[in-house]
């Protein structure tokens, strides 16, 4: 995969030298490059951002430098996701949808936000992933990039790896324990060391039902639920 980011700050990038995704880097399996766009700027001073239109408050990045920045990408159809809190949710299934891409742009936002035409002609995706407002948009992009290159092909060493994670299945992901079985008194559940795998299974879908009835209600509105997920799902409401 190829990614390419539109900041005004690279440098804040440095965490995606680490860890999976730097690692990844590292084999070769995805390619980050970051371009400043203010580089491109053609004013005298190399300002990116003007007053708005209508007034307001606040500053607007302008078109000219994000669509020469753009240009210059060796680019053939990409997916162009803008960072903004007015954009869709981000979610695992999105991620998800944009690891089966060749080529992600993102572009960072910053001051109040992009002139409307940069929306318009160059985004296919405007994602935010939070209702919440950042100084920009740097931060946004790392989490986007970070979610997406893990379910990569063999990113991760096994494709099992991400397929219980947490909102992969709809649910949130059950409880995990390693060694050892009892730790100052804390036991692991004994379901856990029976071997029985059929009962593991059942025990693991119950609590991810648990946890997800708990925590985030909201998403068993759309999960696929199966006649035992729905009389348990009851009784925690009795």
């Amino acid at each position: 995969m190829k990614i390419d980011v539109l900041t005004l700050f690279p440098e804040m990038f440095a965490p995606l030298d680490h860890s999976i995704v730097g690692r990844a880097k590292g084999l070769g399996q995805v390619d980050i490059g970051f371009t400043n766009f203010r580089d491109f700027s053609t004013n005298k001073h190399h300002k990116v951002d003007d007053y708005p239109y209508g007034g307001g408050a606040g500053m607007l990045l302008t078109p000219q430098p994000i669509f020469d920045a753009f240009a210059s990408l060796d680019a053939n159809r990409p997916r162009v996701i803008v960072t903004t809190p007015t954009g869709r949710p981000f979610t695992q299934q999105i991620a998800e949808e944009w690891a089966g891409e060749g080529h992600l742009v993102f572009l960072c936002g910053h001051y109040e936000g992009f002139d409307q035409r940069i929306h318009d002609e160059l985004a296919t995706d405007e994602v935010s992933i939070g209702d919440f407002v950042l100084t920009g948009g740097e931060l946004a992009a790392m989490v986007m990039i970070d979610a997406t290159v893990r379910l990569l092909p063999d990113v991760l060493g096994a494709q099992a790896s991400h397929e219980d994670d947490s909102f992969s299945t709809g649910l949130l992901e059950y409880p995990h324990y390693t060694r050892p079985a009892d730790f100052r008194g804390l036991k692991v559940p004994d379901v856990l060391l029976s071997g029985n795998h059929a009962r593991i299974e059942a025990w693991r879908r119950e609590q991810s039902l648990l946890k997800t009835y708990e925590r985030r209600p909201d998403l068993l509105e759309a999960a696929e639920l199966t006649e035992r997920d729905k009389i348990f799902l009851e009784s925690l409401r009795d």
